[in-house]
């Protein structure tokens, strides 16, 4: 027997994980949906007693801050097939006023997804460390926009030819902005690598090159971008630790041939290391949850390995919105250390 879905009674609803809350409600029969359109219906129409599980994404999530400033959002007019109706059409505004007898909480439905998850994938990016002290690279106050001693723009000095040519300006630059020795992992961290304490089946891809994951305890780590841990002597190939980097005057040098030293963290112009993308994407393609913290998923090919997801649950919490947002479960364009709090 086909259970009738609980109707909001008015057409204000919040998005608050959406998807996974139409999916507990609906029965479990799918129907397929033919196309998607840009009209717009009458704010009247809201949801049918109509029982229809729609695969797709929704736009679904809006921040405080539009809603603070009086924007609507409106689902997707859809057209598809049901045994009820050969066409329906829907319109729902988004508000602050919701039903707390139909909606869930959207830090619980991130809080049980992640706890009924076998599989997790964390995807992180320079916003989950910058409350460590680390700044991002694209925002207003990130490295990009920090003014350089040197007349190059930071994206020119951080590249493959620039450490060949001027290794000493290079590392002027790549010790002052990119290397934060005394930074500690925050709570975002800390709390990913508890959840593989506990015994969850946990893997962290990064783009980050600060070592803050392994700091706070997690051990499957790929790391994308290299780290500023791990350098080597470019002639015989030794290697050494940060420290040594930044006690060296200016230019560090290998103290058994003299050779010039590289960070092993991957500049412009170089490829990333194709063992840790052959793992990365195994672990994202592989994953029942992806959860994707503080990037603005614009660096590639990094950003692109999002596009292997094939799991149940795909997660965005990041300040800014995302070109994927439209594609997520669930949207926090929020800080993480909020996020966390609240799903402790």
């Amino acid at each position: 027997m086909n259970k009738q879905i609980k109707q909001p009674t008015e057409s204000t609803i919040k998005a608050v994980g959406l998807k996974p809350w139409w999916m507990s409600l609906v029965n479990k029969e799918r129907f397929s949906v033919k196309n998607e359109t840009n009209n717009k219906a009458s704010q009247n129409q809201i949801f049918d007693n109509v029982n229809f599980n729609l695969p797709i994404n929704f736009h679904y999530y809006i921040g405080e801050e539009l809603i603070k400033q009086e924007r609507t959002m409106f689902f997707p007019c859809l057209e598809f097939s049901c045994l009820k109706r050969k066409m329906y059409i829907f319109n729902v505004e988004i508000s602050r006023k919701i039903d707390h007898n139909i909606f869930m909480n959207k830090y619980q439905v991130l809080k049980d997804i992640i706890n009924e998850s076998s599989s997790i994938v964390v995807f992180t990016g320079a916003g989950i460390s910058t409350p460590s002290g680390i700044p991002d690279f694209r925002s207003a106050d990130g490295i990009y926009n920090q003014k350089a001693k040197v007349n190059y723009r930071p994206e020119e000095i951080i590249s493959h030819s620039f450490f060949m040519e001027h290794p000493d300006m290079f590392y002027e630059f790549y010790k002052e902005k990119m290397c934060y020795p005394n930074a500690k992992p925050n709570a975002a961290h800390k709390y990913f690598a508890d959840l593989e304490k506990k015994g969850k089946n946990v893997t962290v891809v990064t783009q980050n090159i600060d070592g803050l994951h392994q700091a706070a305890g997690s051990n499957r780590v790929y790391e994308l971008h290299g780290s500023i841990h791990r350098n080597y002597c470019e002639r015989c190939g030794r290697l050494f630790g940060l420290q040594y980097v930044l006690n060296a005057d200016g230019v560090p040098m290998c103290d058994k041939c003299k050779g010039m030293i590289k960070p092993d963290v991957v500049l412009y112009e170089e490829p990333l290391d194709e063992n840790t993308i052959q793992l990365a994407i195994s672990a994202i393609m592989t994953c029942e949850t992806l959860i994707i913290v503080g990037t603005s998923l614009t660096v590639y090919p990094a950003a692109g390995f999002i596009r292997y997801f094939r799991g149940r649950n795909l997660i965005v919490i990041n300040k800014q919105e995302t070109n994927y947002d439209n594609m997520c479960d669930l949207v926090f364009n929020e800080d993480i250390i909020k996020v966390i709090e609240n799903i402790k």
